[in-house]
């Protein structure tokens, strides 16, 4: 269990009345960056689409997005600013009990584009301090693309339109740095699945995910035996066959040591594990193939390079 819950604004701004997304984490950091328009940009690309109401999945959202790896002086930044955000919203509810998330980012993405604002948004817009909420978001928007290195990016689109709720129609400018961004976390996402092909994990809790240990953040690849130490590996190896890994970072690395001992067919090898899993083993060895970290011989047999 958490220390803490923290809600992100997509819970109220994006999604349909009928469905709610907790993410409960215990750290504010995370609140940050998903409450930050990169992942608004990243979720509203790669979720549903319920007629004009975005619908977020968090296994497309959530599950897919490449957080940052920053410095934790920059962590620390973008945790404090969170609890900020968070307890500024909390003060305003309480404050006033008539005051909703779903009101006050609709009065703010008004703010943003410059529209003129209802009597009731004019209410909204003083209880909820809404001018504060817009330099709250925007200044940790701020330290989101400075976690990712993309302050080129902040240039562009902080404090534009459209940073917590759908907008169609953007200026030709904003549109394309929106599809810069989003270029940019696919390509990270992709870097990503390569290092965890290669055992390195990221992992958001690791007392929870990772509990023991088995593969660190960053695992150093294993060493490769040289053919005297091939037998001796291979006599090494327990008796009997093993259970199949559920992490695909331990299925890289059992593929890795049962071919460090000997090259094996991807059939021998899934032979090797109960329920023989041979299309997970076929997949683990494409990405290692891909990767350059095996090769394959004329008879078809995997080995290290």
């Amino acid at each position: 269990t958490s220390k803490h819950r923290f809600f992100t604004s997509l819970d109220t701004t994006i999604l349909p009345d009928n469905m709610l997304v907790n993410i409960a984490l215990d750290d504010a950091f995370y609140l940050g960056v998903l409450s930050s328009r990169t992942h608004v940009a990243w979720a509203l690309k790669k979720g549903g689409d319920l007629g004009p109401t975005p619908r977020y999945n968090k296994t497309v959202c959530f599950e897919t997005f490449p957080f940052p790896a920053c410095d934790e002086h920059l962590k620390k930044e973008i945790r404090e600013q969170a609890e900020q955000l968070d307890s500024f919203r909390k003060t305003r509810q309480a404050e006033h009990p008539e005051l909703t998330l779903t009101g006050m980012y609709n009065v703010l993405e008004k703010l943003r584009a410059g529209e003129t604002l209802s009597a009731k948004d004019k209410k909204d817009h003083e209880s909820g301090l809404l001018s504060v909420l817009k330099e709250l978001h925007d200044e940790l928007d701020k330290k989101v693309f400075a976690a990712y290195g993309w302050e080129d990016l902040a240039d562009k689109l902080v404090g534009r339109p459209g940073a917590t709720t759908p907008l169609p129609d953007k200026p030709d400018d904003q549109a394309a740095a929106e599809e810069e961004l989003l270029q940019r976390l696919v390509d990270l996402n992709a870097r990503r699945a390569a290092e965890e092909a290669q055992g390195t994990v990221r992992w958001l809790r690791p007392e929870f995910q990772n509990p023991v240990g088995r593969i660190s953040a960053a695992s150093s690849a294993l060493p490769l035996a040289d053919d005297g130490a091939k037998s001796r590996a291979l006599s090494a190896l327990p008796e009997g066959k093993l259970a199949w890994p559920k992490e695909l970072s331990a299925q890289i690395q059992v593929v890795r040591a049962q071919l460090a001992a000997a090259p094996q067919s991807a059939e021998a090898l899934a032979a090797r594990f109960k329920r023989k899993p041979a299309k997970s083993v076929a997949q683990v060895l494409a990405a290692l193939e891909a990767l350059g970290m095996v090769s394959r011989d004329d008879g078809g047999r995997f080995g290290p390079i």
